[in-house]
């Protein structure tokens, strides 16, 4: 069983930033992809970023340019640096880890932009 522990949420007003981070326990942290998702009241889930066991990484469209996911195995730890937030990006942000066919979640951590 792997847990999944995220960090890093808050209130930040528009174009500012954060830096989202989420820890995942097992010694074969190197070898999870780990991803990012997001859920808005009413709307289905979001794969937000996402980066393999080699550090290839992926984005959804709205958020190419602005979020940058990576990760440091040393650390058993991903993160998502969020800059020029906007208020659609106001959710709740979930991590996410996949290994040997199984999906890990953790509780999610909010992410509010307002002025």
């Amino acid at each position: 069983q792997v847990q999944v522990v995220e960090s890093g949420g808050g209130l930040v007003q528009p174009g500012g930033s954060l830096r989202l981070s989420c820890a995942a326990s097992g010694r074969a942290f190197r070898r999870y992809a780990m991803g990012w998702d997001r859920q808005a009241p009413g709307n289905q889930r979001e794969l937000v970023a996402s980066i393999t066991s080699k550090g290839r990484t992926n984005y959804t469209d709205s958020v190419k340019g602005r979020f940058t996911i990576s990760r440091d195995n040393a650390k058993n730890t991903v993160y998502l640096q969020m800059n020029d937030l906007k208020p659609e990006d106001t959710t709740v942000y979930y991590c996410n880890a996949h290994y040997v066919k199984a999906d890990y979640w953790g509780q999610g951590t909010q992410v509010t932009v307002s002025s």
